[in-house]
């Protein structure tokens, strides 16, 4: 049985990206921290990870993209994660009796014109994760509290769902990558993840664009990340998709001519996003 890292524990949105991304059944290795998650990998404890890269409003994790380079990982897969909030509590506790909610803190943020409307004299309480705060509500049994989460935590902790869909956006996603130590891409393989730099003169970067426009490569998003100890200078993290695997190999041989250092992190099917229009 394949064993999948994970930061938060179950009932969290990443056990939820696991459980949707793999069509076996899975051992998820619940961790503190994302740093813990590359760790695991790094030393062979597990094979795989499950690792949130960036949210549709909250942005990029840029800690991120830095520790799959500190750890040389590589990105096998990604799935997207429609993200829905619901506010649930204990058998017994009614809306009327809420004066604390528990949460992660991106989570209250998520929700913040819910609370500001129907708790706006609640106290918020940020926790690690948010099936962190499911789970302490189901042990803790507080009369007055109500935690926000997935609907997983709520069916895992055996609480009860006061409200579904609690979010502002509700067109809101969490993009994941699947990580390992030794990436073999697959023959379906139409994405990349590369990283590059490039040297301090006018139209360094726009050179490297252009190489891939005119190998008809799609960028579907860039990402510039700083240089720890090198002011004023970054990486930047591209995703790239093909339609033609020629092209792509093309486009990566033009553009080491035109960069100081590349690497490829990742080649990878890519994930298909399903908008909700709820």
């Amino acid at each position: 049985m394949k064993r999948v890292a994970i930061q938060g524990i179950a009932g969290s949105f990443h056990e939820d990206a696991v459980r949707q991304y793999y069509d076996e059944e899975v051992e998820t290795v619940e961790c503190r921290s994302f740093t813990s998650v590359c760790e695991l990998i790094d030393s062979d404890a597990v094979e795989f990870a499950a690792m949130a890269i960036e949210n549709s409003i909250a942005g990029s994790l840029l800690n991120n993209y830095q520790l799959i380079r500190d750890y040389h990982l590589k990105i096998t897969g990604e799935i997207y994660i429609h993200i829905q909030m619901n506010l649930m509590a204990v058998e017994g506790v009614d809306k009327l009796d809420i004066t604390d909610i528990y949460s992660h803190p991106i989570a209250l943020k998520q929700c913040a014109e819910y609370l500001e409307k129907y708790f706006p004299n609640a106290r918020l309480h940020e926790m690690s994760d948010t099936a962190a705060s499911a789970k302490f509500i189901s042990e803790e049994r507080p009369g007055n509290a109500a935690a926000i989460g997935n609907l997983r935590s709520a069916e895992l902790y055996g609480l009860k769902i006061l409200e579904t869909g609690i979010e502002t956006n509700k067109k809101n996603y969490t993009r994941f990558l699947f990580l390992s130590k030794h990436g073999i891409p697959g023959e379906s393989a139409n994405k990349a993840s590369i990283c590059f730099e490039v040297g301090h003169f006018y139209g360094a970067l726009a050179r490297v664009l252009n190489t891939f426009a005119e190998n008809r490569i799609n960028l579907t998003k860039i990402q510039s990340v700083p240089i720890i100890g090198k002011p004023n200078e970054y990486t930047f993290h591209v995703d790239i998709e093909w339609e033609s695997l020629d092209n792509y190999e093309k486009a990566i041989h033009h553009v080491l001519k035109s960069v100081s250092s590349l690497a490829i992190l990742g080649e990878y099917k890519r994930g298909e996003l399903a908008i909700h229009n709820q």
